[in-house]
């Protein structure tokens, strides 16, 4: 769908924290992140949703998903932009697609990403943390989207 898959590749394993079942949901499912000439492909499935609700999704600065996942800290935002629309003009590098899930609580991305690389460098998204948030990201409240608690968190690694 997006070009050349040949590119370097890395995936986060999605599990639940500790402030999983205060939210109701049980996020679990893989994210793979592959690189591309013109961005990063970002793709997978996610599950134990909240049924027909939107959810933010970030990547965050560090890899520690321990408890309530606040150690993973703020958005990746390597070029210190403001937050916002993943597709907007000026946002994070760590702001994704929202995560919509079905009646099921299932919910699928796979989307280009721009700002992000999976390669070696200040863009990479090797050993960050990633995020499955309780609400929805309002893309204007600065610096997080008012998404809420951590229901859901990863490691991204190379693979």
């Amino acid at each position: 769908m997006y070009g050349e898959t040949s590119g370097p590749k890395a995936v986060g394993v999605i599990a639940p924290t500790a402030v999983a079942a205060a939210a109701s949901m049980n996020p679990q499912g893989t994210i793979r992140f592959q690189q591309r000439a013109d961005g990063v492909l970002v793709s997978g499935r996610i599950t134990g949703l909240r049924p027909n609700q939107e959810h933010g999704f970030h990547v965050h600065e560090a890899a520690d998903c321990a408890g309530d996942a606040l150690g993973t800290k703020g958005h990746f935002n390597p070029d210190g932009a403001p937050h916002g629309k993943h597709d907007g003009h000026a946002h994070h590098a760590g702001d994704l697609p929202a995560l919509k899930a079905d009646a099921s609580g299932v919910a699928e991305i796979n989307a280009l990403v721009k700002k992000l690389t999976v390669d070696a460098g200040p863009a990479s998204v090797v050993g960050r943390g990633l995020i499955v948030h309780r609400d929805p990201d309002d893309y204007t409240t600065q610096p997080t989207g008012n998404a809420g608690p951590r229901p859901g968190c990863a490691v991204i690694r190379a693979e």
